[in-house]
């Protein structure tokens, strides 16, 4: 008896002809991908290859990063419908173009490259042409989810560092441990921050400073002024999309100097301390960005900063995963055991 896997969200009529379609395609027209069939749940399904259309390109998968703004989609919110379409939300992948469609002049077969394409816990996706940037021979075996490594690398233009400035980053995940040495290397003394001890140590290894553990807020709060001379920090990153790490970021800013708000905030609305932002003339700065150019240029300065050696984001890739093991990658960004920093798919 045949076993057919059909697409996610199929049923009736709609899965017999995934059945007859399955009978009628050659098993190398098909792929292999994740499919967020319910919170917690992960299932695979085997589908037909996608087709790029004008000004697309195929991308045979390498990997592709977790992203925290993953783990709300995994967990359950009322907002989501599940299940997800196909390799849905994988947006941080990279891998060789294998199809190019018609109009596309600027890549070929062959090619590797990371994109800003959204279904990537896959085999394959599909990118437009200008999601897509080639990568450089000397990061050939080195992974390289580009999505997040170019939103580091657009949180840090819009923080605008420069030498001698005195930057706490508050939140020690991999966007922070990122940021930490690309501050470093502007010539920053930079302040980390983080309630995990695994993530201070690191932080030190990437350039910091001081490593500052969070037992509370005054007590970090003490700190920081003791090694400002009570001044407070000329910028402050948030990294964490939590609550109280921005009322603790807000505090740490000295009088006239940049909040800037990096951590992605998706479980519902925020506070801020208003009176404490206007009486200190903070310049605060929402550093994410949804401009695809804007992006795509984020990616490209990642990709050229880590072909130069100036940034080493390989130790902070805790955790890799084959497709049929996502699942414990949600669980390990959930739980954060130690090392846990960032989890990457891997094909």
């Amino acid at each position: 008896m045949e076993t057919t896997i059909a697409p996610a969200g199929l049923d009736g009529s709609h899965l017999a002809k995934a059945i007859l379609h399955r009978r009628q395609t050659s098993p190398r027209e098909l792929m292999k991908a994740a499919v967020l069939a319910a919170p917690g749940t992960i299932e695979l399904a085997e589908i037909p290859l996608p087709r790029p259309t004008e000004h697309q390109v195929r991308v045979r998968i390498e990997g592709c990063g977790v992203c925290g703004s993953n783990l709300p989609p995994w967990q359950g919110r009322p907002w989501f419908q599940y299940p997800f379409e196909p390799g849905a939300p994988g947006h941080e992948g990279w891998g060789i173009i294998d199809v190019v469609g018609d109009g596309v002049t600027r890549f070929a077969p062959g090619d590797r490259v990371a994109t800003l394409a959204c279904h990537s816990f896959a085999e394959y996706d599909l990118a437009f042409e200008n999601e897509v940037v080639r990568l450089p021979d000397s990061l050939k075996e080195i992974p390289f989810p580009g999505e997040a490594l170019g939103c580091a690398m657009n949180v840090f233009r819009r923080s605008d560092i420069f030498p001698g400035q005195t930057v706490a980053i508050v939140g020690l995940g991999f966007l922070g441990a990122v940021l930490t040495s690309l501050c470093a290397r502007a010539g920053a003394n930079v302040l980390a921050v983080s309630r995990r001890p695994i993530a201070l140590s690191i932080a030190k290894k990437m350039g910091a400073r001081e490593a500052i553990p969070v037992k509370d807020q005054a007590q970090v709060a003490e700190r920081i002024a003791a090694l400002t001379n009570g001044e407070g920090c000329d910028c402050v990153i948030e990294a964490t999309g939590f609550q109280e790490p921005l009322d603790l970021a807000s505090v740490l800013t000295r009088e006239g100097g940049r909040l800037v708000i990096a951590g992605y905030h998706q479980d519902g609305p925020r506070q801020i301390n208003l009176q404490l932002w206007n009486w200190r003339g903070l310049d605060v700065i929402n550093a994410h960005e949804r401009c695809t150019e804007t992006r795509i240029d984020g990616i490209r300065s990642a990709a050229d900063v880590v072909a130069a050696g100036l940034i080493d984001p390989t130790p902070l890739y805790t955790h890799l995963v084959g497709l049929n093991e996502l699942a414990a990658a949600f669980t390990a960004m959930a739980e954060r055991p130690a090392p846990f920093l960032k989890a990457l798919l891997k094909l």
